[in-house]
């Protein structure tokens, strides 16, 4: 019996620790990480058509359109890196864009296995996007309520400025958790409708914990897909 591909989806909302997980489910589980966010910022850093067209939208605090998302998405799907399983980390977020990842897989004779949503309260997710700060020079990240440098604005690695991005601020990041209620979070209602959908805690609770939840979720998935299909 051949291994099946784990192709999964991370939910969850802005700051509930999706890349901090993501970083360590990829390597765990052998899957090319797909970030829609990195994807962009790396657009608005090139100054790309793409990347002045979202970084209006992301600024705002809005979610980019979906039409630039799913492009984007359906090229990088393409590609050998995915053949194994993927890991989709900030798509789909809407309903519309759940639809079109289903009519891609199914197009290439794939279904997602699993989707991952970390849950974690409103108030903490305030906390902590408005407190993130990131150093200029080197680019390690910070919090200033859970993880504070030793110097206020100053990076403890290499002594560079702190700044704050442009949609880590308060009132940008309410009406980020705003659209994500209002767009994303019914995805957890049509992926549990599928049958696919698990829930790990996320609030108050240290990276190493909440893994340790995701690992046993994902372990017991693979198996589960590996023994149902030739």
């Amino acid at each position: 019996m051949a291994n099946s591909p784990l192709d999964i989806v991370l939910l969850g909302a802005p700051g509930s620790g999706k890349g901090t997980q993501a970083e360590r489910i990829a390597p765990a589980f052998d899957l090319s990480h797909i970030s829609t966010g990195e994807i962009l910022r790396g657009s608005v850093k090139a100054g790309t058509e793409l990347g002045a067209a979202a970084k209006r939208f992301m600024d705002a605090g809005d979610l980019v359109p979906d039409e630039i998302v799913i492009g984007i998405i359906r090229e990088r799907l393409t590609e050998p890196d995915t053949i194994a399983g993927f890991m989709l980390d900030g798509f789909p977020r809407t309903l519309f864009q759940a639809a079109a990842l289903d009519e891609m897989l199914a197009g290439a004779g794939r279904a997602l296995t699993l989707v991952l949503l970390i849950d974690v309260p409103d108030e903490e997710l305030v906390q902590r996007l408005a407190g993130r700060r990131a150093c200029r020079s080197c680019g390690r990240g910070y919090n200033v309520v859970f993880d504070a440098p030793k110097v206020e604005g100053v990076c403890d690695v290499c002594g560079g400025e702190l700044f704050q991005r442009d949609d880590d601020n308060e009132t940008t990041v309410r009406n980020r958790l705003q659209v994500y209620a209002r767009q994303t979070a019914p995805l957890t209602g049509y992926y549990r409708d599928q049958g696919i959908l698990s829930t790990v805690f996320g609030g108050g609770r240290n990276p190493d914990q909440v893994f340790a939840d995701v690992e046993k979720v994902l372990a017991s998935a693979k198996r589960l897909d590996d023994g149902q299909r030739p």
